[in-house]
């Protein structure tokens, strides 16, 4: 099926109330795409591998929604026509332009897998849940991962570097906390290496189902890896809820931005003797996050590199 797409011109500052007003009219999940830089707490919320590398803001969004060939499209941009024309008497919406085009139907759920393919780290298969291990294959250590739309896939560097460090330094007694869990990849790696158990913590509700059905596909039994959603760096009953002195291994493959102020909050969490493993960390930021780590109380062990990304890993004493 074709869809009508229409697209506003207006600026930044007007994004909100022109979509609080279509949602009015019943046009609901308008697309923004504008330049606005990333805040301070945007990135404490991002636990990616990577900062998208952003254009200079020229104050200008464009709003997409679309219209399937069922509705009085006409009826409808008459409406939006008129709201905007309303809210230019209080609120400056720029062009406010409104220009049409067509779509064809897609599966948007479903269209990202094409980039997902299977590989290895090492000696370890990563593979997606829709593939078919093949038979010189089978004898690998196997790890299914569904990211879902919300999560990486584990084939960027970042998480590679963390899954090797996760090589060395899992036993049969760990208990791992794995902050920024996403898919639940390095927690799921750890338990498949002879972990005793993993918590994973994430901001993201979505870390909840994504978790869920990996567990499921990797056979991991419900009881060795617990979720937990909320932010660990500040939020008291989320620390609380994670425990104290209690984890063998910490992995954080999130941002340096992020790694600088949870390091010194984290060490609570783990036991003496107990290994950080950090990465997320773009090799310009190497020095910060050693000097966070340093500065902690931490050891520091290995910093290990793969292309551009860096892996720091510590020990408390």
């Amino acid at each position: 099926m074709k869809w009508n797409k229409f697209t506003l011109k207006t600026r930044t500052d007007a994004e909100d109330i022109i979509i609080s007003t279509l949602a009015d009219i019943g046009i609901q999940g308008a697309e923004i795409e504008d330049k606005q830089p990333l805040t301070e707490e945007d990135k404490k919320q991002m636990f990616v591998d990577i900062l998208p590398d952003m254009p200079e803001d020229d104050g200008v969004a464009y709003l997409n929604f679309y219209l399937d060939e069922d509705e009085n499209v006409e009826e409808m941009l008459q409406k939006v026509e008129a709201e905007l024309e309303e809210l230019r008497n209080f609120v400056d919406i720029g062009e406010g332009t409104v220009t049409t085009s067509q779509t064809e139907d897609k599966d948007w759920i479903n269209n990202w897998k094409q980039y997902f393919k299977q590989f290895y780290v090492d000696d370890i298969l990563i593979i997606p849940s829709w593939e078919e291990v093949k038979d010189e294959d089978k004898d690998r250590m196997i790890i299914h991962i569904d990211p879902g739309t919300a999560f990486g896939t584990g084939m960027h560097e970042t998480t590679q570097l963390c899954i090797r460090q996760l090589k060395k330094y899992v036993t049969p007694e760990t208990e791992l906390l794995d902050v920024g869990t996403g898919s639940g990849i390095l927690s799921i790696v750890a338990l498949k290496l002879g972990a005793k158990h993993a918590v994973g913590t994430d901001l993201d509700p979505c870390a909840v189902p994504a978790v869920g059905e990996n567990k499921e596909v990797n056979d991991i039994p419900p009881e060795r890896f617990d979720m937990m959603i909320g932010n660990i760096i500040d939020d008291k009953t989320v620390q609380d809820k994670v425990g104290y002195e209690k984890y063998d291994i910490v992995a954080a493959n999130i941002l340096a931005d992020v790694l600088v102020p949870l390091t010194p909050v984290i060490l609570n969490q783990m036991k003496k003797g107990g290994i950080y493993i950090t990465s997320g960390i773009i090799d310009n930021k190497e020095e910060t996050v050693v000097k966070a780590v340093k500065d902690a109380g931490l050891e520091v062990l290995e910093v290990t590199y793969q292309g551009e990304w860096v892996s720091v890993t510590a020990r408390k004493n």
